[in-house]
């Protein structure tokens, strides 16, 4: 088994999970598709090696969900090859109608990851939420998981997100962010300052559609007033620079995109004023 040396790199930026004060790495790492590999050796070669670049770059937070198919197991083969399971911040999801099935669904899931408990239980995409989030507060009173939330993605349901923000107990949502996806700056950011919930983004590069489309033009000189080599960066800088982002958790399939995506956690994070000069660029394209 190989033995991966914990924190071989900084971090990076750090920002403070609101309910408790611990420090989480802004740049995460997402599973959706990415992972989801079968039993192919190759595939599931690469996903580990993506993992093992992750934690060398200083990251902490895996996202994962029973919707996403091999996923859960690649990671924790992961894990496990890579003697990671001290590092990783597990964050994973429920997912089924059925209150009932919610519990047994979370205990094959975490023999998939071959961890103790979860850092993070999610009700994705709100799924049967009234009976999870009982299930899920009941796990975290008894010590078997530390935070506890709900999801959604592609700007959906955000009026129900609201509602449970205001009306119940959780740490985390997670919701979908970016230069051109920015409905949540209205209201579900300055709602999570208040109530003190972390924030997770996901669909940062609108699974590759928009990083595809930007990379077709050069990156704007101006990018390296903030230290943005590439437009993974300057677009994830983008987001990060919202102080009441937590996380953002791109995925990928290869190492150098790892690179670079991680590279975006360090070094000086846009204003007000460049912010906006990201979005009018883009939107210009």
């Amino acid at each position: 088994m190989a033995t991966l040396p914990a924190f071989c790199q900084t971090a990076g930026v750090t920002r403070e999970i609101p309910s408790s004060g611990e420090k989480l790495p802004v740049i995460g790492l997402g599973s959706w598709i990415t992972f989801n590999v079968g039993n192919d050796p190759r595939g599931r070669a690469a996903s580990i090696a993506v993992m093992r670049e992750f934690f060398r770059a200083g990251g902490r937070m895996v996202d994962s969900s029973p919707m996403y198919g091999s996923s859960q197991g690649v990671i924790g083969e992961g894990l496990k090859s890579l003697d990671a399971k001290q590092q990783v911040f597990s964050a994973e999801k429920v997912w089924t109608s059925s209150g009932r099935g919610g519990p047994p669904q979370i205990e094959a899931t975490r023999q998939h990851w071959g961890v103790e408990k979860f850092d993070l239980l999610q009700v994705h995409n709100l799924l049967g939420w009234e009976a999870h989030l009982d299930t899920l507060r009941v796990m975290k009173a008894e010590g078997r998981v530390r935070y506890i939330g709900i999801t959604t993605s592609e700007g959906r349901r955000h009026e129900e997100i609201e509602r449970i923000m205001r009306s119940q107990p959780i740490d985390f949502i997670q919701v979908s962010y970016n230069v051109l996806d920015r409905e949540i700056e209205q209201r579900i950011l300055p709602l999570a300052r208040e109530r003190k919930i972390g924030v997770i983004v996901n669909r940062p590069f609108r699974q590759g559609d928009l990083i595809q489309a930007v990379e077709r033009h050069p990156l704007p000189g101006w990018a390296a007033e903030i230290g943005a080599q590439n437009w993974a960066q300057l677009l994830l800088k983008f987001i990060i620079a919202q102080p009441e982002v937590t996380c953002v958790i791109p995925a990928t399939t290869r190492t150098q995109h790892l690179a670079e995506n991680m590279g975006a956690g360090h070094g000086t994070l846009p204003d007000a004023n460049l912010r906006r000069r990201i979005v009018s660029h883009v939107e210009g394209l």
